[in-house]
């Protein structure tokens, strides 16, 4: 669910995106391996330090009518949203964990795929900064789903409408996006 407070922050981020010039045109391959006339790089949001809290803010609000433990998503894009989301949450008092999904478990250390004080059994929010197909969205939502927690909602700052909405459906996950998008490029902010 889309609130007038989320809607607020969508359309700030929005600015703040077109200041950072995050939305490119051009011949793109994306991670899915499509091809697309524009490109979105969510991590100069991310990683930009007002960009970063109106991302936080936005998925937080939406958060409050989720009844969850974490959030996270996959490497590299939801590393950096995690993280801001992880000091709102000290800042503001709520009690929630972060982590983040490798796309392969690693063959060093500790072996993990899966970063973060999360345990079986756990309600998450899984996000991406941009979703397409979803490869990398659903393989975190597996992975965890492995690891024995139930993915309650997904979540994104750019929707491109490229087939992750149905999947999602299918699963009967709810997927909230701040942005949506056409083929063309055009960006609306979502009701």
């Amino acid at each position: 669910m889309v609130t007038h407070n989320t809607r607020n922050y969508a359309n700030k981020l929005y600015d703040r995106a077109i200041e950072l010039n995050c939305l490119r045109f051009g011949d793109f391959t994306l991670s899915s391996g499509a091809k697309s006339s524009y490109y979105f790089d969510g991590r100069l949001l991310s990683l930009d330090s007002i960009g970063s809290e109106l991302i936080s803010e936005s998925f937080l609000n939406i958060l409050e009518n989720y009844d969850i433990d974490a959030f996270g998503g996959p490497t590299i894009a939801a590393v950096p949203i995690v993280g801001s989301m992880v000091l709102q949450c000290r800042i503001k008092n709520i009690n929630l964990k972060g982590f983040f999904v490798r796309p392969e478990q690693k063959s060093h250390g500790a072996g993990k795929q899966v970063e973060g004080n999360i345990s079986s059994g756990m309600k998450i929010a899984t996000f991406d900064d941009t979703v397409s197909t979803g490869k990398s969205l659903f393989n975190a939502i597996d992975t965890m789903d492995a690891y024995g927690c139930e993915t309650l909602v997904c979540m994104t700052i750019l929707d491109r409408n490229m087939g992750a909405r149905e999947e999602l459906k299918k699963r009967k996950i709810p997927f909230i996006s701040l942005w949506e998008s056409n083929e063309k490029g055009e960006i609306t902010i979502s009701s």
